[in-house]
């Protein structure tokens, strides 16, 4: 899963660097002692990185009280600027400062943006205004920093070898690579646990759950400065990227100003840029150009592939989470992303890949990546099929003129319920019949005033509600005073968020009692069928609350409260040194278990090994050594703009979730389409004999052109 941030690179150093002192070695062997300390600073940073994201869409759902849609589209934003920033970060480590002080600058941004987004979540810190802007600050500084950092720390690793010691650099890459998934793995699961089982002020502990990858961040950067002394430092030598896109600049200028029929064409658009540059320059752009043109339909399969972290996570809130043993928190359902790409990567190296060759399928990188793209298309298609499942227990959309009722009957026989101008409840309500579902009244505007008639025993009751449209209600029925009498109360009109469950009571009682559950007190509940307001509470066995009346003090046990229901609890006797209570569900449970996530995480996580590890692989074996670099600026900016996507949808189309994800997937694969239609037509090519074929070709080199420096940083 988090390979592609800082994917490896094994190319030498190149031969005009200075010469550097030899390091010392660990336990005697040829790998140099600095590389422990680069790698805890990986493994910490990304500790810091992930820990963070993990809760970052509930924090803007639960904290700020945004919408989904809103929550979404600022996610991926950050996620987006934070693929854009390390073009910064290459230029100013190949230009200006160096890989060392540029990783030390921007770490200490990135604390302070980890500092910043900390405070920002402490609830009695100013108002919400103060939180928000706190809380973007620190993101920006956050993607400054984790992107800035991202293109040098695993090509500082690099520098620290030896040329004569490639093996050793390659199994450091395979080292630096599993400590960029240990990190991930253990705060996606870890960060969600301390943000909702710690509470903290009352409510989920954001602080703890952003503190506690600040303080990761800032061991990162001490433990970074600690191996100062041991590091191979290689001067800044001038950045590639900036050449090329000197190079596109010249030779598109330089065409536009000879459009001229009497100039004489030439066979590449790029061929313009020759009066400037060198051949060897400008064919190594050309063989890069062809593999960033196979980029193109790319950002797609990003766009559906970092939902993981906003949609999806907002799917499993609205999912039964007790797996009987534990309770997973919403967002720890990311962990199994980073857990499965390390079980998967070994079963395609050596099991699935070799198989398919025995099969003597030409199982080629450009058919590996369209598979894995169709394999995330198909993710997001059973995605949209259990959101389908978890709308079956959501309310009603209501429509103008219309709202829902249901009756609660509490008196001791059944009624018949008629209410005018409805045809409704043809059968008597029995006493304490827990209804099944909300019926639905239709208005003649707005609002209605409507006659309700209660026949019990023989006698007939009338009362006048007013009704509003677009509501939700429940009819109380109960005895007081030997004669029936009702209330009309309204209900809530959508299922609680974030998995809680909501609760009111009914005090059915000829005194006034105060409830207390979990250490959580309600307010006063009025006698004589007085109802209180709703609370939200997590989901979970209560079953030691207290309810205090003006004769003492009795245990009140309410059961199970569920994921995403709605309760009403009457209160309707006091015996034996406990409240009889009965418990009425009035929004479902939410009943679609979040173990049918582990498919759509399978498939997504497989097509990310097939896609994203065969993607650079193929993209670097396309392109001479010089190049990397530009090629791991274009792999990042398709991640940034499929974020780009994510958040343009979220913003400007909003439609039902499931919607969403059908329509994602239908563009993944019409674009899985154009891809291969592309690779099809690509022709692989080695680097090395067309770079053979221009030096042949080539003349001695101008004094006023360009050439190129093979380049350490990787972006």
């Amino acid at each position: 899963m988090k390979g592609m941030d800082d994917p490896p690179s094994g190319d030498d150093p190149p031969k005009d660097f200075p010469v550097q002192k030899k390091s010392p070695k660990l336990c005697g062997s040829n790998y140099p002692l600095s590389i422990a300390f680069i790698v805890v600073n990986e493994f910490c940073e990304r500790f810091s990185y992930y820990g963070m994201r993990a809760v970052l869409t509930l924090y803007f759902i639960s904290f700020f009280h945004w919408d989904e849609n809103l929550s979404t589209a600022v996610y991926h934003a950050f996620s987006a600027l934070c693929y854009f920033t390390p073009v910064i970060g290459a230029i100013m480590a190949d230009s200006w400062l160096g890989k060392y002080k540029t990783i030390i600058y921007l770490s200490i941004v990135y604390v302070v943006g980890h500092l910043i987004k900390s405070v920002g979540a402490i609830p009695s810190l100013g108002n919400q205004a103060v939180h928000v802007v706190l809380s973007m600050v620190g993101l920006f500084l956050i993607a400054l920093g984790t992107g800035g950092i991202k293109p040098c720390v695993s090509a500082f690793g690099g520098d620290q070898f030896e040329e004569e010691h490639t093996s050793e650099r390659s199994k450091f890459f395979s080292v630096f690579y599993l400590s960029i998934n240990a990190g991930s793995l253990i705060s996606t699961f870890v960060t969600p646990v301390l943000r909702g089982d710690v509470k903290c002020f009352g409510e989920d502990c954001y602080a703890l759950a952003f503190g506690v990858p600040a303080a990761l961040m800032v061991l990162a950067l001490v433990v970074f400065i600690a191996g100062s002394g041991l590091y191979r430092k290689t001067p800044p030598q001038g950045n590639v990227l900036l050449e090329v896109c000197k190079c596109i600049g010249f030779a598109i200028k330089n065409r536009l100003k000879n459009r001229s029929r009497q100039i004489p064409r030439r066979d590449h658009w790029l061929d313009w840029a020759s009066e400037q540059y060198s051949k060897q320059l400008i064919g190594e752009v050309k063989m890069v150009t062809r593999v960033l043109f196979l980029f193109l339909p790319l950002p797609m399969f990003w766009a559906l592939f970092d939902q993981q972290g906003s949609r999806w996570t907002l799917q499993a809130t609205k999912m039964n989470a007790d797996f009987g043993i534990y309770v997973l928190q919403p967002d720890q359902m990311q962990f199994l992303n980073p857990l499965l790409i390390l079980v998967f990567i070994p079963i395609f190296d050596l099991g699935l890949y070799p198989l398919i060759n025995m099969c003597k399928f030409n199982f080629t990188p450009i058919r590996k990546m369209a598979t894995g793209m169709i394999l995330a298309g198909m993710a997001f298609g059973l995605a949209a099929i259990v959101e389908v499942k978890i709308n079956e227990t959501d309310m009603p959309q209501l429509v103008p003129k219309e709202s829902l009722i249901q009756v609660l009957n509490l008196a001791k026989n059944p009624v018949q319920v008629t209410i005018q101008d409805q045809n409704l409840f043809q059968q008597p309500v029995e006493a304490f019949q827990n209804p099944d579902e909300y019926s639905h009244l239709i208005l003649n505007g707005e609002q209605q005033s409507l006659r309700f008639i209660l026949q019990h025993q023989g006698s007939s009751l009338a009362f006048n509600y007013t009704v509003k449209e677009k509501s939700v209600y429940s009819l109380i029925v109960f005895e007081a005073e030997g004669s029936l009498s009702s209330h009309l109360i309204t209900d809530l009109e959508t299922k609680p968020e974030n998995g809680l469950a909501a609760v009111r009571f009914i005090n059915g009682l000829s005194q006034d009692v105060n409830l207390t559950i979990d250490s959580k007190p309600f307010i006063s509940v009025q006698r004589n069928y007085g109802v209180s307001g709703y609370s939200l509470v997590e989901r979970d066995t209560y079953d030691n609350g207290k309810c205090i009346t003006e004769t003492g003090e009795f245990t009140l046990d309410l059961g199970l409260i569920d994921f995403g229901a709605s309760y009403t609890v009457v209160i309707t006797n006091v015996s034996g040194g406990a409240v009889q209570t009965w418990k009425s569900e009035d929004i479902k449970a939410n009943n679609v278990h979040m173990a049918w996530q582990l498919p759509q995480y399978l498939l997504i996580s497989a097509g990310e090994v097939m896609f994203s590890i065969t993607g650079l692989a193929f993209s670097y074996s396309q392109s001479p050594a010089s190049m990397k670099s530009v090629l791991q600026a274009g792999w990042l900016l398709t991640v940034a703009v499929g974020n780009t996507l994510v958040l343009v949808v979220a913003q400007a189309a909003p439609m039902a979730q499931w919607a969403e994800f059908v329509l994602f997937t239908v563009l993944l694969f019409a674009v899985c389409i154009i891809f291969s239609i592309m690779g099809y037509f690509y022709v692989s090519v080695d680097p090395e004999d067309l770079e053979e074929k221009e030096e042949k070709r080539e003349t001695p080199n101008r004094g006023n052109m360009i050439s190129l420096v093979t380049q350490k940083t990787k972006l």
